[in-house]
């Protein structure tokens, strides 16, 4: 398991996770997408026109990987559970939203390499303050070292 800390540090510079959702039928969707963690939640930048947004919108219950690592003792990760919310207009055409404000420039930094983020008018965001977490760091065991 990850301290707080570790996990902290980890969940700030991944890039990518997966996104669980529930298909009307039942069925577990799993897409890829690229988050912001600001030490508490877990925002999303989703295309509002895709499967998954249409999934979460019928049902808001999610599991989110984020997984690092090749070799088995180098394997570590977290999965976040709960159920999500829909922060600001969607589609985002950037509407003053001073909760999405520091969301947005961390988003743009991370992954773009810019100090604003552009509004593309397909996307929107939504946020997984987390009911559970759990996490593992296949360093810290024995085996991994031996």
């Amino acid at each position: 398991m990850m301290t707080p800390e570790e996990l902290d540090e980890f969940l700030t510079e991944e890039r990518t996770c997966r996104v669980a959702t529930v298909a009307a039928d039942g069925t577990p969707h799993i897409t890829p997408l690229w988050f912001v963690w600001d030490g508490t939640a877990l925002w999303l930048y989703s295309l509002t026109r895709s499967k998954r947004w249409a999934e979460l919108r019928r049902d808001g219950r999610i599991a989110v990987m984020v997984d690092a690592g090749h070799g088995y003792g180098e394997l570590r990760g977290a999965e976040l559970t709960g159920t999500v919310e829909f922060v600001g207009e969607a589609p985002r055409t950037g509407e003053p939203h001073p909760e999405l404000a520091p969301v947005e420039e961390t988003f743009a930094g991370k992954y773009f390499c810019l100090e604003s983020l552009p509004h593309d008018g397909r996307h929107a965001w939504i946020r997984l303050t987390p009911s559970a977490i759990r996490s593992w760091d296949f360093r810290k065991t024995a085996t991994a070292t031996a």
